[in-house]
């Protein structure tokens, strides 16, 4: 079926262009999305009327993803993930988690715009990673995975039983030191077989 795409639409086109695209595609999403319309001569006629004013946004779109690029390439993204000793994250990072801290940072992006090495990071690293922004344009952005110290891991376990062990110290009490000019007590020891 062909449709005219209202929007961009990931993946399939930008808005104004004419797809061919399966026909359960179309009646299930596109059109009840108002993200396409039929291919007829009515919708032809109003896309050339709004021929100019397409590729005006067009342009606005591929200045604004210029410069979004830029700004996105001078960030670095930093996650601090538990890890085990061999650098295997309890977990993983995925576009959803980048797209959050993204966020957090001022940028506002889709998850699905955020392609990352084999889906998901599992290792303590450096990646780097795209995002696709608009028609062709991509940005590169540096992914640091920091392992973070997980706890009950033996460092970590170290760490708590030290202040511990002071403290039972310092719990016990201390035995009386010996008066001055006395032997200190010996305790009396078994009789010997001889006697």
């Amino acid at each position: 079926m062909k449709v005219i795409l209202n929007k961009d639409v990931i993946g399939l086109g930008e808005e104004g262009d004419i797809k061919d695209v399966a026909d359960g595609y179309a009646r299930n999403f596109l059109l009840p999305k108002k993200l396409a319309v039929p291919h007829t001569r009515e919708f032809l006629a109003a896309l050339e009327h709004k021929r100019t004013a397409i590729e005006k946004r067009k342009g606005e779109k591929r200045l604004e993803a210029a410069g979004l690029k830029e700004r996105l390439e001078a960030e670095e993204i930093k996650f601090s993930v538990p890890a085990g000793e061999n650098g295997k994250l309890f977990g993983s990072v995925n576009n959803t988690n980048v797209a959050v801290e993204l966020e957090k940072k001022g940028f506002s992006i889709e998850k699905k715009r955020i392609e990352i090495p084999e889906h998901t990071i599992r290792n303590v690293g450096t990646y780097k990673i795209r995002i696709r922004l608009y028609d062709k344009e991509e940005a590169t952005v540096k992914l640091v995975v920091e392992g973070a110290a997980q706890p009950g891991s033996a460092s970590t376990l170290s760490k708590q039983r030290a202040p511990r062990a002071r403290k039972a110290e310092a719990a016990q009490p201390e035995a009386p030191a010996p008066a001055a000019g006395k032997a200190p007590a010996v305790e009396a020891s078994a009789p010997s077989a001889d006697a």
